[in-house]
């Protein structure tokens, strides 16, 4: 049975890993937070998952690299500077970095990607999502991916066409460009739909969570597909089969 370790073991994201950890035939190995060494878990555990905070990533990929383990990263806001950090440790274990670890968003994405190539450039595509209130980073990792997506079916990056503040007279909307809008409040585990809106017609493609165990699911499977993979850098859409 594989072991997983968790960063972030007492967030709600690290105690619902733990919850469902034994349906899918995995074992916790136990955890760490802000207070413990990271390098304990690392050697214990067959894999790692890791959903602390962004200023905790550096200390746990050189745990995971000097143990020589595999580790799930599905923390959120990470700067170009952590995704460097990610690339380098990716040269010498198997790191999966995701801005969402549900499945349903996984296949979401693969669909974003292929609407944005067929549409083309008539179609504009705006993406909302929405999240409860503690939520403090904008948008979530989950629009930056579904973004990312869309850019790269329309054959640009998302850092090009990216468009997130509308304040003010702005003028009219750009061609090419990828609107994201952010929505905060409430309970909500969170909703991401991704419009696409042309002369007479519109298709919106929306998933919404309900419940944070689907995260803990993916989070739980993608562990046990990375566990025994050779160094490099994997993402869900590899977990899914692609």
């Amino acid at each position: 049975m594989t072991s997983i370790g968790i960063y972030g073991s007492l967030g709600r994201m690290g105690q619902a890993i733990a919850a469902v950890a034994p349906e899918l035939n995995a074992k916790v190995a136990g955890g760490a937070d802000a207070q413990d060494d990271p390098a304990t878990i690392a050697a214990r555990a067959d894999v790692l998952i890791d959903f602390s905070a962004p200023q905790a990533l550096e200390a746990h990929l050189a745990a995971a690299r000097a143990a020589g383990k595999p580790i799930v990263v599905g923390t959120t806001g990470l700067s170009p500077q952590h995704h460097a950090l990610i690339d380098e440790a990716a040269k010498d274990i198997a790191v999966l970095q995701t801005g969402n670890t549900s499945l349903g968003i996984g296949l979401l994405q693969r669909l974003v990607r292929e609407a944005a190539a067929q549409l083309g450039p008539d179609w504009d595509i705006e993406i909302v999502e929405m999240h409860h209130r503690h939520k403090v980073d904008a948008p979530s990792g989950t629009a930056l991916m579904l973004g990312k997506a869309a850019a790269a079916g329309m054959g640009t990056t998302l850092a090009e066409a990216e468009v997130t503040d509308r304040a003010g007279t702005v003028g009219a909307r750009a061609s090419g460009t990828i609107g994201l809008a952010s929505l905060r409040g409430g309970s909500v585990v969170g909703d991401h739909s991704v419009v696409f809106a042309t002369q007479g017609e519109r298709i919106e493609l929306t998933h919404r969570a309900d419940d944070r165990a689907i995260f803990a699911h993916g989070a739980v499977k993608a562990a046990l597909w990375l566990a025994g993979k050779p160094a490099g850098r994997y993402s869900m859409d590899q977990v899914l089969g692609g």
